[in-house]
């Protein structure tokens, strides 16, 4: 495959992803995955290592068939890539599966667009079609589920409950994660600052079913206690022995090196839920409310001019 080259920045999206280990997937898929893995997988990878680049190359593939001679908003098959990572000598998978992903967007920006916007940029033909395609393809594949869950603009309060402080990775930009390498990437160009959290799915697990039910018995209708649930439930879907991976993706470029340097929202939130379980409610309202304001804030941006 021909890689598209592009100075086009990252999306200001943050991703939540499940790596499964090698054993975790069928036989056939299992092998696939492997060999792929022998092909493009890192050299030497390192839990402390970004897929920031990988991002990139992800973007770069989606624009080519933007700018192809038959324009496509959706694309046509599966995508058969992946962000690889190793950790202790295992070998860890996340599918990009694309084309599932692309629908679950088309379903957001229908919620959430004006129809005439939505019109423009998926007329309802395209709209019906990739419908039609989605009904048809998860009546073969009823077990689908996403590895990716994407947020524009924001990081979700509830993204940051699976981590704690000690699972933080602030990459600065000019660094490369690994030691004795410049920081230079392909044509010159300066690796970007990346900020990831990184932990166990056992322990992810863990921290979401405690907070869940310190959060039920003090706040029963609170937007958090619905949103661990949510998180919960995606988690339980996935190999009990897989990695999950918070990433600022291309938030880094919006929130600037001085605030993602400063930035400890896992944390936060960790404090906050220790405080709530200790009986002081008024402490963590008053952390969660900063940590609130302070992503509402991010979040405001998008309206920005």
């Amino acid at each position: 495959m021909t890689v598209v080259r592009t100075s086009v920045q990252p999306p200001y999206a943050a991703h939540l992803r499940v790596y499964e280990p090698l054993a975790a997937y069928p036989g056939p898929e299992r092998a696939r995955w492997q060999a792929y893995a022998a092909e493009h997988g890192p050299d030497a990878a390192e839990a402390a290592r970004p897929v920031a680049e990988a991002v990139l190359e992800e973007q770069r593939e989606a624009l080519a068939e933007l700018v192809g001679r038959t324009p496509r908003a959706l694309p046509e098959r599966e995508s058969e890539r992946a962000y690889l990572r190793v950790v202790d000598g295992v070998l860890y998978v996340c599918p990009w599966a694309t084309r599932l992903r692309s629908w679950q967007a088309l379903e957001e920006l229908r919620a959430g667009a004006p129809v005439a916007l939505l019109d423009t940029a998926v007329p309802p033909v395209a709209r019906a079609a990739a419908e039609a395609d989605r009904e048809r393809w998860l009546a073969e594949h009823p077990d689908a589920r996403p590895w990716i869950l994407t947020s524009r603009w924001e990081v979700p309060v509830r993204w940051f409950l699976p981590f704690g402080e000690e699972d933080r990775c602030f990459v600065p930009s000019g660094e490369s994660g690994e030691p004795g390498e410049s920081g230079e990437g392909e044509q010159g160009e300066t690796r970007p600052a990346a900020l990831f959290y990184l932990t166990p799915m056992a322990q992810a697990r863990r921290r979401v079913a405690r907070a869940y039910r310190a959060l039920r018995e003090a706040v029963p209708d609170g937007e958090l206690v619905v949103g661990a649930e949510q998180v919960g439930r995606w988690l339980e879907e996935f190999h009990p022995r897989s990695l999950v991976e918070l990433d600022y993706g291309g938030l880094v470029h919006l929130l600037g090196p001085e605030r993602l340097l400063a930035d400890r929202s896992a944390g936060e939130l960790e404090e906050g839920l220790r405080a709530l379980r200790a009986g002081d409610a008024v402490e963590a309202l008053r952390m969660y409310g900063e940590l609130t304001v302070r992503w509402r804030r991010v979040l405001a941006l998008r309206y920005a001019n």
